[in-house]
């Protein structure tokens, strides 16, 4: 089962990298691309992504429960998935809240949000307990 958890996590760590380092950024330098633009096609790619984040981490999960997981493995994997329970739970309905009214007309430089850092903060303790996760599967 370590290696279903182990390609799991790589899809995963991969996933979040693609999109929320890559991907995320560089649209908004895309010509022609405006702020509702790219909020607009941020929205639906980070919804993809989540649902597969979602999906991914239930696979983890289930691999690693049915194994017998050492203490990092299984700490590992409740960091990871209590990262994006909280990315989903708690900051995505602000960033949601935020872009519905940019979408709406708003002035995205008239109400700065945090929730943006705390997302981007979230996401990278998210990948530094992917990479160690995956590093401590492939190791047993």
């Amino acid at each position: 089962m370590n290696s279903i958890a182990a390609a799991a996590v790589f899809v995963w760590l991969g996933m979040v990298l693609a999109i929320s380092f890559m991907e995320a950024p560089l649209k908004f330098r895309a010509p022609g691309v405006t702020i509702p633009i790219g909020l607009g096609i941020g929205r639906l790619v980070f919804r993809a992504l989540n649902a597969a984040e979602v999906v991914l981490a239930v696979v983890v999960i289930a691999a690693v429960a049915t194994g017998a997981p050492g203490v990092a493995v299984a700490v590992l994997t409740a960091v990871a998935s209590i990262v994006l329970v909280t990315q989903l739970a708690v900051v995505r309905p602000s960033l949601n809240r935020r872009s519905d009214r940019v979408l709406a007309g708003e002035d995205p430089a008239r109400h700065r949000s945090r929730a943006h850092l705390y997302y981007v903060a979230l996401e990278v303790v998210k990948v530094l307990s992917l990479l160690a996760l995956g590093w401590v599967l492939q190791a047993v």
